[in-house]
């Protein structure tokens, strides 16, 4: 039967649970045990740890065991908890007999406990008080369940065992020798009125291990002299009348003092709140001021001490102040030949004065020792287990033959004090310099992966000791040394550990294994590089990290591909290219050496060379790229040190970088008109692209001809020499639907000697037979979608894309057919190159240069992080180098300073109540079922339901009739509004476009329009005739108006007739709005452009306009703005749209 189980009759059951508590709270150590017993120490509620004896020799005989405690209350006659506890850990570690009845616990005091003060606190409880309630109390007199009273018995302990409080100590204590009787005290009284007398309280102050001060006072009397000394209570600021003013500042800095203060009921109180009401006749002095109170005291001539606390304070021995330094304490061993054994004993020390420990009255931790003349400073906190099993034990033997087990067991206590060892025990102490050790550990399952934990140790030779180990020296018997750690030197070290934001765990843990330190992943390489510096060994997983150095790249040129090789150092281990792009293309934090170790990969090290690894093809142990990535490779190369190029590559990239020198080009003779300047400097960029065989986008701001330049090149293809051999093809040029009339209108205009051919009627398969008769073939995105298989078989000149937005999802079946098409160039043009994210340059340039960005992937991999101006982590300074001579921008305000001025304003309308009313409802609805929906399922499956959402918003913020035909009569402040503006530009013989994505809208305004005679075109993407609406608008003075679709008419319109644009209902891309409004400001408009959008105060319209300014996402860096909004919808912005 289990020992707990046996003797768990004997204890009460709080008891049980508190001893349960200190067990599991590993407050027990086990310093000593054999088949009869064991010792323990177990860290309780006072200031040392408890000596803890159990003997179960006569269990199975008698059916008893004996058990021993120091604690006070075993000294009153009750089993305690820390007896419970050291049951517990006996039989968890498997020391205790197996026990076939139960015994009884018997009480036993050990007659070791010799030199204890007879006299114990009168006011003792052992257990913790809430706040404000007494942390002394008067115990129960009556024994505990288990209590027998039982003769003392007197057991020899051997060296080991009389050691062993001192070895197994957790924590510093408190230690005291009983006073011994002086013949004389000596006081001196002054003649004074009331006169303050102070009682060093020896009991009191060894129990709470700090100086604890009693107050007494004494009256003159009429007589003459003074009468008795008499307790004092005191409240503070009292003014003390009859005192003299020393006395008085004495008291009440006493009182003010920050340690405990007793009342005048001698009870503790804790945390710092008294009443001025509460009188005090005792306090606790306080270590941060026992440097000025104590010479004070000392000073006053009225500080005593007694031996006896039941002698008068008249009696009491006059305490004087040593000024000196500080004592220390020191362990000293003699060597007695004649016994052949050695005798430990305590020493104080300070400079060449050596004093028995015996000779001081008190010692206390919180740094005084009080000998019987004088009280004096004390260094020796951590020494206090020692100085306790010291003075309980003042000479303790060790017989020669221990010698190693002596110094073995010496060196097991968690501090070893200054130790003076005699020549015969031969051996020699040395204090080396620790190194730090930071061993990573492997991440626990549950852990939070934010953070990396880690475990610190030091090392001392070959030596390596954990910073949680107790241990402060061991004995080195093979070189025969004491070793000592320098904890001083520990400390610094850890001290490196937080100057990095290296945070240790908030407390111990009740775990072996468990971590000291944490800290955030992103730290790891700047953590190794510090201590590494700093000479610290820093491992993970029993493996050395080494930290990066020097990084060596080369590149050499093939015929029509580049070759990169290179090596990187870590703390003289080479590494190969390949194996540190494995590893960055892994994301690993580590790249495994040729020796085992581990090199630290720095997170600054993917952002720096993670494009090498992903736009880059690995062959042969080296990354090869095209021809058409020179300029990447060498942006990506440009900021990297230490590397070499060979000739050709370098006079290739120099040769690249000339396009910005391109020469201006004149306009073929064919050409039937005159470019502007900008234009020729166009069109000789062209000609740069075709010579060195590079796909380009032409991405002019809108209305600056790009059609124009483009139509002037192919002319110059058309009239220029044909190398010999070759014979002429034709080029295909694909655009929106709506843009067929006017490509075919500006070639006959401009070019009127190049052959067109429109690819877009039915009959196309028999036009297919006869592209060789054209030079230039104008299809649909549509048609080519549905012709490849035929026209990917057709070799051309030149494939152009207009408005190549078209393209800009790469997975598209637009953009799959324009990348299969056999072309010796590849233009695109567009005036918003991205529309959405930087993803879609990446559909762009694998048309117009395949294979230059990379894979996909690794293209979205290298932009993500560079998604704003503030985000910016150069990225887009580098793709921006990388594409500039593949992308011409040129914006209005740079080359048409003739081009008059634009201005873009908001107006405001406020809905009357019946149109307030059925948005608030609509939108109270959505805002209400989507919650629930979003929350559910999350936003991505939502997604299409607040799309929904989102535009029976914005139509019930235009018109009701837009909700429910039925109602399109009704007013609307946006149309009343509209019909105002109107009325006004019509009468002064202005022109006007008005966009609206709604064409139910288009059709409610031409109702009033009509209702109020005024003539107007419409265009929508069912109109056929174009051409012929377009015309009249432009030509005919008596049709002031154009309402056009904004998704139909956004692009290919040349509508300078019109000075003022209105915008009915915003959309979520603002470049869609900035093409409608450029159909007008555009070359060949010679009037201020006004711009106005229609916005309806606080709907849907509103937070569309504040998200596009928070959300905008600025590819300007590398060629156009980014403003999709939709695309990146948060939760967070939905509740903004629909508040």
């Amino acid at each position: 039967m289990a020992l707990t189980r046996s003797c768990s009759r004997s204890f009460d059951s709080a008891t049980r649970s508190r001893g349960t508590a200190y067990y599991y709270g590993r407050c027990v150590r086990i310093v000593a045990n054999d088949a009869n017993g064991l010792q323990a120490t177990v860290v309780g509620s006072g200031p040392a740890p408890y000596d803890v004896e159990l003997d179960w020799s006569r269990a199975e005989r008698e059916a008893e065991v004996d058990a021993y405690c120091t604690c006070p209350r075993y000294a009153d006659g009750h089993l305690c908890k820390h007896i419970w506890a050291a049951i517990l850990a006996a039989d968890a570690r498997g020391l205790a007999p197996q026990l076939a009845r139960q015994p009884s616990l018997i009480v036993v005091h050990e007659n070791e406990s010799d030199g204890e003060p007879d006299h114990k606190p009168d006011d003792w409880l052992d257990e913790e008080f809430p706040a404000g309630r007494p942390r002394y109390a008067t115990p129960r007199q009556s024994p505990g369940p288990g209590f027998a009273a039982r003769p003392p018995r007197t057991r020899k302990l051997d060296w080991k065992q009389l050691l062993a409080p001192a070895v197994g100590a957790a924590k510093p204590g408190l230690a005291a020798h009983p006073p011994r009787q002086l013949d004389e005290v000596e006081y001196d009284g002054r003649g004074r009125r009331h006169e303050a007398w102070f009682l060093l309280n020896l009991t009191a102050s060894l129990e709470r291990g700090t100086l604890i001060v009693d107050f007494y006072q004494r009256e003159s009397r009429k007589s003459g002299g003074f009468g008795k000394i008499k307790r004092l209570s005191v409240r503070r600021n009292e003014r003390l009348i009859g005192y003299s003013e020393e006395d008085r500042q004495l008291l009440q800095q006493l009182l003010g003092n920050t340690a405990q203060n007793d009342s005048s009921y001698g009870s503790y109180y804790y945390g710092g709140a008294f009443a001025d009401s509460q009188a005090y006749n005792r306090c606790a002095v306080s270590a941060a001021l026992q440097d000025v109170l104590v010479p004070r005291l000392c000073g006053s001539g009225r500080f005593v001490w007694l031996a006896n606390n039941s002698l008068p304070v008249e009696e009491g021995r006059w305490i004087a102040w040593d000024d000196g330094p500080a004592w220390q304490f020191r362990l000293a061993v003699q060597a007695d030949d004649a016994q052949r054994q050695w005798t430990i004993q305590g020493q104080l020390v300070r400079d060449a004065q050596i004093t028995p420990l015996g000779d001081a009255v008190l010692l206390l931790s919180s740094g005084l020792v009080l000998f019987p003349q004088a009280l004096a400073r004390l260094d020796a906190a951590a020494d206090f287990a020692w100085i306790s099993t010291l003075r309980k034990h003042p000479a303790i033997t060790v017989p020669y033959a221990d010698r190693g087990e002596l110094l073995k067991y010496l060196c097991a206590a968690p501090r070893l004090p200054q130790v003076d060892l005699p020549a015969n025990l031969n051996v020699v102490q040395v204090r080396p310099e620790p190194q730090g050790k930071l061993a990573i550990r492997a991440p626990q399952r549950y852990s939070d992966h934010r953070y990396l934990w880690a475990n610190v140790s030091f090392l001392y030779g070959d030596w390596t000791v954990p910073w949680s180990d107790g241990q402060s020296a061991w004995f080195d018997a093979e070189q025969d040394q004491l070793v000592f750690r320098s904890l001083d030197k520990e400390q610094e070290c850890f001290n490196q550990l937080t100057a990095l934001d290296i945070q240790p765990m908030a407390s111990p843990s009740h775990y072996t294994d468990a971590p000291d330190v944490r800290f955030l992943h992103k730290q790891l390489p700047h953590v190794v590089d510090r201590l590494t510096a700093q000479g610290w060994q820093v491992e993970s997983e029993g493996k050395l990290i080494r930290r990066p150095g020097s990084f060596h790249l080369s590149v050499a040129t093939g015929i029509d591909w580049f070759e990169l090789d290179g090596r990187v150092d870590f703390d003289g281990v080479t590494a190969s290219l390949p194996s540190l792009l494995k590893a960055l293309r892994n994301k690993d934090k580590y790249i495994r050496l040729d020796d085992g170790t581990h090199g630290i990969m720095p997170e600054e090290w993917l952002k720096k060379y993670g494009g090498l690894a992903d736009l880059g093809q690995q062959e042969e142990g080296k990354l090869k790229f095209a021809a058409s990535q020179a300029l990447l490779l060498d942006a990506l190369l440009a900021a990297q040190e230490n590397v070499t190029v060979d000739a050709r590559f370098d006079e290739y990239r120099r040769k690249l970088q000339s396009f910005e020198g391109v020469v201006a080009s004149e306009a073929p003779q064919g050409f039937a008109g005159s470019l502007r300047g900008y234009q020729k400097d166009g069109l000789g960029w062209l000609n740069f692209l075709r010579e060195f065989r590079f796909g380009g986008c032409l991405a002019d701001d809108m209305g600056l001809g790009k059609t124009v330049q483009v139509l002037a090149m192919l002319e110059s293809r058309r009239s220029g020499p044909l190398p010999a051999g070759q014979t002429r093809k034709p080029s295909l040029v694909v655009v929106p639907k709506s843009l067929v009339f006017n490509w075919l209108e500006e070639a006959a205009r401009f070019t009127p000697q190049l052959r067109v051919l429109d690819y877009s009627g039915l009959e196309r398969a028999a036009l297919r037979e006869r592209f060789a008769d054209y030079d230039a073939i104008v299809a649909t995105y549509g048609i080519l979608r549905r012709d490849i298989v035929e026209l990917r078989k057709i070799p051309l000149d030149y494939a152009i894309l207009d408005e190549s937005q078209a393209i800009k999802n790469a997975n598209a079946q637009a953009a799959k057919a324009c990348r299969l098409l056999q072309a010796d160039h590849r233009l695109a043009m567009t005036g918003t190159p991205v529309e959405n994210h930087l993803g879609e340059l990446w559909s762009l340039f694998e048309f117009l240069n395949p294979g230059m960005l990379g894979r996909s992937g690794a293209f979205t991999s290298l932009t993500k992080s560079g998604r704003s101006r503030d985000e910016d982590d150069g990225t887009l300074p580098l793709l921006a180098h990388a594409l500039r001579p593949f992308l011409l921008r040129r914006t209005k305000e740079q080359v048409l300073s003739e081009l008059p001025e634009k201005t873009e304003q908001t107006l405001y309308c406020e809905m009357e109540s019946k149109q307030r009313k059925l948005y608030d409802e609509l939108r109270d609805f959505y805002r209400s079922s989507l919650s629930e929906r979003v929350a559910k399922l999350g936003l991505a499956k939502a997604k299409i339901h607040v799309l929904e959402a989102l535009l029976r918003l914005r139509q019930a913020a235009c018109h009701p009739g837009l909700i429910d035909a039925k109602r399109a009569t009704e007013a609307s402040a946006k149309l009343e509004l509209l019909m105002e503006q109107i009325a006004e530009v019509v009468s002064e013989g202005h022109k006007a476009l008005i966009f609206s994505q709604f064409t139910s809208l288009l059709a409610i305004v031409r109702q009033h329009l009509d209702k109020h005679g005024v003539v107007y075109e419409y265009l929508d993407g069912q109109t056929r005739d174009r051409k012929q609406r377009v015309q009249r608008f432009q030509q005919d003075r008596q049709c002031p108006l154009f309402l056009i679709s904004l998704k139909a008419g956004g692009q290919g319109l040349n509508l300078t007739a019109a000075d003022y644009v209105y915008i009915l209902d915003p959309w979520w891309n603002p470049a869609v709005e900035a093409q409608a409004v450029d159909r007008a400001h555009r070359i060949g408009q010679n009037r201020h452009v006004f711009a106005y959008r229609l916005i309806c105060r606080d709907t849907v319209e509103e937070k569309i306009i504040e998200l596009q300014r928070e959300k905008r996402e600025l590819a300007d860096a590398i060629v156009s703005a980014d403003n999709s909004v939709i695309g990146s919808l948060t939760a967070e912005d939905l509740q903004l749209l629909l508040s």
